[in-house]
């Protein structure tokens, strides 16, 4: 990450995030977060979530993810104890405005969501052209 620039970053206060947490407890997902001149990409892992049970929003300056984990119960079984049911997870993180929100691409593998958020044009680096004069 840059020491210039805040690329992304977890806001515990985040409005999403506190809703979230009123209506049920959610665990945090851990997450991995790298950047590089084109980008961030951000990993979750999301074990037992489908592609339907998953919501990643923007708004404002804050993306935020928030999933639900299927847990199938075979017919006939009597659940005698159970730690964890249906987990919930939910994240939120502070956006840069360097960053272009209206181009995040989103997929979801084998329990791990991957995030790629591309920088804005206007962000991006650039060579200048030097004319001998």
């Amino acid at each position: 990450m840059s020491n210039e620039t805040e690329v992304v970053r977890r806001d515990a206060a985040a409005p999403v995030q506190r809703e979230a947490a009123a209506r049920r407890a959610a665990i945090v997902p851990a997450v991995d977060i790298v950047e590089d001149r084109n980008g961030v990409t951000v990993w979750a892992d999301l074990p037992g979530v489908p592609k339907d049970k998953l919501e990643v929003k923007v708004q404002d300056v804050y993306l935020s993810i928030e999933a639900e984990a299927v847990v199938p119960t075979p017919a006939g079984l009597n659940v005698t104890h159970a730690e964890v049911r249906a987990p919930r997870y939910a994240r939120s993180f502070t956006i840069s405005s360097d960053l272009d929100t209206s181009k995040i691409d989103a997929s979801l593998q084998d329990g791990v969501l991957a995030l790629r958020i591309p920088r804005r044009e206007a962000a991006l680096p650039r060579r200048i052209e030097v004319k001998a004069a």
